[in-house]
Formats: structure tokens, C-alpha cells, sequence
């Protein structure tokens, strides 16, 4: 059997990085070597507070079981790099000599990498996917997948081209209460989908500002440049560096943070890749702080099969940073009922009642109540310091590693919700109602 050692010296004569040729060893190839029970070395591609807030902790749940470790982190602003360093500090799911580099080509130029988990800024998750599988590295990628089409596309041919695993951080698709819902829409007893109803709103003025840090960041300590990738080249600004979620292009803001994760479980629930078109509406009317993504924000889409137009269900999302009221809310309407994701709770609420049903000779339809009992288990399957969802998305990722079956969200799920949410961003920027052609895989201004 080949040695470590030996792999090693032969995979430097290899090309690295995002160059890696077909005829060089790989990171899946060198985990071929090694066999199924070897370490599994992760690096991070973004030290940001959801990877400290939840992605490590969900990862430091599942890695002595499951035999991963972190090795190294890439990250553009040198305190970050500095900050991982500390923060691996005698952590048992990391590596003694953990690494730092200061951008993806020397994290994926190394040898001891065999998958990377990406938090980075928005815009920038799509190419830095297209990037790692092109090295070889199995990929665990924060939503949104992309903020734009033409990245969508790059990204998902990249891995479609690969071998590898990737998890899309689309988590609800791990969480047993949504996989209960899942089935019961699919064994046909909620009947058609008529109607969602989603919202995700807070009252915090706060919400991705980060003035602090904002008046700390020297340009000089980081790498403005790069970090604008593919974006116009633009004069240094911090906050587009370290509040992007504010400002469009770097992010789209709640579309593409929030909207992502709640238009994902439609795609699932339905069998329906992309909306057939959708209306939007909102604007910056209470933090009016520089901002250019908007602090209130609605969105009217139309579902259904492209080739009969007979069938369809509308679904409306609306969002808003200055009042909390009603919180985050799926709801899913059919003519017998009604699925609340908030309580885990089927109800025949709104469902068709025998004295409504009978002046038209028709059948009262309402749906059994009963809880989606799965969803208990959120609290019980996963010991997290983060959210519990993610926790299992994550060992979902960990597990296909190891098994090289195919992920509960792969990338051409982070494409679809990608395109849901570009043409929900491109009706709010023009005010037109926008299409999706289904054939061109191209978006359509009416």
C-alpha cells in the first residue's frame, strides 16, 4: 500500500491549487489511498461569525466519531487569520500544526487538504466553490450559492464537471420536522400546494452592521483587490468588506440570506426547480444608515409546471428589520388545510367545510390534524453549541464524505434557490415582473 509519505513526495510533482489538472492527485484520490477511516483534514475558507457562531460548533459535534479535523484556514484580513489561529487553540477537532494562508491558491495548494468548509461574503460563495472542486476538495458551501446567474452557472458546472461532495448550507433540508413535512406532502394526502405564506422579520437596527470592526480594518492588513473578485474594482470601503449583507452587489440582503432557506423548502416540497415568475417590492424606509439593500422587502411568485400553465400556486414573502412581529412563519395552504412549520402542526385550518362544499355538490375536504412528530428530534439527535439544524446538515456533509453518496443539498439546489432569489433581486432593482425560461435556463424582464 502506498504510504502517506510516499503520496506526499509524489503529489509534488503535481500542479496545485485551483490549477489541479486531471493526470494530478487530487484530495479525493489521496482519500482513496488512505482508505474510508483515515482523517478527514477540513479547511476553512472565511473565518466569519456563522462559522464561530454555528458551523464549528455543528462540526466539533460530529468529528472524533466521524474522524475529522480542521487544518488550516484561509482568510483575505490578517486578524481573522489570527483570531482562527486562537480560536483552534487546543481544540480536539483541530490540528496541532494548524495553518494559516492568506488566500484560497495556498490553502489549496496543499497537500493536507481534503475538504473546505466556505463562509465567506455572499457574492463570493459561488466561485470559491467553482474553485475548491476544481482542486479536488469536497466542499461544504453557506448560502446564497450565488448572487448572480452567470456565477450560479460557473459554479454548477464546476461541480457537475467534479467528483466531488459538495453540502449546500441549506440546513432545513437535515431537519426532521421538514422531512416529515416533506413526505406528507409527498404521499398525496395534503393534496395540491395552493399557497405559502413565509416571513422572517426582526426589529434590529444592528442586523449586519459591524461599526466596530468597521473603524478597525486598515486596507493595508487585507487584500481589497481580491476580495472584490469579479465585482467592479471600486475604492477601498470597509463596509462593503465587512457589512456586504448591506449593499448590493456584494449581497442582496434578504433575499439572499433569508429568503434563500424559506423558497429552498419550496422547491423541495413541490418537485419544482424555479419559479415561472415573480413581482417585488421595498425599500430602506427606517434604517437609514448608507445602506443600498433594502430594509423591507416583499415578494409575490408564481409556481407551477412550465408546460401547463393550467396548474400553479402562488407563494408570498415578506420581510422587514423594524418590527418583529410574527416572526419567521411557513406556511403551506392545500384546499384541505394547512402544514405550519412554526408549531410542526398539520390542522385542517381553512380547509373546505361540508356546508361550503355541498351548495356546489362537492365533498367537504379537511385535512386530519396531527403533529410532524419528527421535528422533536431537532433538540435530541444533535448536541450543538450552535442551531441544531445545522448541526445535522453538517453531519450529513461529514457522512457523504466518508460514503460518496450524493448530499441532502447538493449544488444544483443552491442553484435553483440562487435563481429564485436573482430574480426576486432583479424585480425589486427594476420594478418589472421577471420570468424564468425554463429552456435558455435564462432570466426574462416582462
Amino acid at each position: 500500500m502506498t504510504s502517506r509519505r510516499d503520496f506526499i513526495k509524489n503529489a509534488a510533482l503535481a500542479s496545485a491549487g485551483v490549477a489541479v489538472g486531471s493526470n494530478a492527485f487530487s484530495a479525493a484520490s489521496y482519500r482513496k489511498i488512505l482508505g474510508a477511516n483515515d482523517r478527514v483534514r477540513v479547511g476553512i475558507i472565511g473565518f466569519s461569525d456563522r462559522f464561530r457562531s454555528s458551523l464549528a460548533p455543528s462540526f466539533s459535534d460530529h468529528a472524533k466519531e466521524l474522524n475529522f479535523e480542521f487544518m488550516g484556514v484561509s482568510d483575505l484580513w490578517n486578524r481573522r487569520r489570527d483570531e482562527a489561529e486562537a480560536f483552534m487553540k487546543g481544540k480536539p477537532y483541530a490540528s496541532a500544526e494548524f495553518a494559516k494562508a492568506r488566500n484560497n491558491e495556498e490553502l489549496l495548494g496543499r497537500k493536507d487538504v481534503d475538504a473546505v468548509i466556505i463562509s465567506t461574503a455572499d457574492f463570493q460563495h459561488a466561485l470559491h466553490c467553482a474553485e475548491a472542486v476544481k482542486s479536488g476538495r469536497d466542499v461544504y458551501v453557506e448560502k446564497p450559492f450565488a448572487e448572480t446567474l452567470e456565477d450560479a452557472k460557473i459554479a454548477l458546472k464546476a461541480v457537475e464537471a467534479s467528483k466531488q461532495i459538495v453540502q449546500v448550507g441549506s440546513q432545513r433540508r437535515s431537519a426532521p420536522n421538514y422531512w416529515a413535512a416533506y413526505e406528507y406532502i409527498k404521499s398525496g394526502k395534503f393534496g395540491d400546494i395552493t399557497t405559502v405564506e413565509m416571513t422572517w422579520n426582526v426589529n434590529q437596527p444592528g442586523r449586519w452592521r459591524r461599526k466596530e470592526l468597521v473603524s478597525q480594518i486598515r486596507k493595508e492588513d487585507t487584500d481589497w483587490d481580491r476580495f472584490l473578485m469579479n465585482r467592479p474594482k471600486v475604492a477601498w470601503n470597509p463596509r462593503f468588506y465587512l457589512e456586504f449583507r448591506l449593499f448590493y452587489p456584494y449581497s442582496s440582503g434578504i433575499p439572499g440570506q433569508w429568503m434563500a432557506h424559506q423558497i429552498d423548502t419550496v422547491h423541495w416540497f413541490s418537485g419544482l426547480d424555479a419559479p415561472r415568475n415573480v413581482v417585488a417590492n421595498g425599500g430602506v424606509y427606517t434604517w437609514k444608515d448608507g445602506r443600498t439593500n433594502v430594509d423591507t422587502f416583499s415578494a409575490a411568485f408564481e409556481y407551477g409546471p412550465f408546460d401547463n400553465k393550467e396548474k400553479g400556486f402562488q407563494v408570498i414573502y415578506s420581510s422587514r428589520f423594524n418590527n418583529e412581529a410574527g416572526g419567521v412563519k411557513e406556511y403551506y395552504y392545500s384546499n384541505g388545510g394547512m402544514i405550519n412549520l412554526d408549531t410542526n402542526k398539520i390542522t385542517p385550518e381553512g380547509g373546505l367545510k361540508a356546508k361550503d362544499a355541498k351548495g356546489m355538490g362537492m365533498e367537504a375536504n379537511l385535512l386530519t390534524e396531527m403533529s410532524l412528530k419528527a421535528g422533536d428530534k431537532i433538540a435530541t439527535d444533535a448536541n450543538t453549541g450552535g442551531d441544531p439544524m445545522t448541526s445535522l446538515h453538517m453531519r450529513n456533509w461529514m457522512e457523504c464524505i466518508r460514503s460518496r453518496k450524493e448530499s441532502n443539498a447538493p449544488a444544483r439546489v443552491g442553484f435553483n434557490h440562487s435563481v429564485a432569489n436573482i430574480m426576486a433581486t432583479q424585480a425589486l432593482h427594476t420594478g418589472k415582473r421577471v420570468s424564468w425560461d425554463p429552456k435558455k435556463k435564462d432570466i426574462v424582464l416582462s
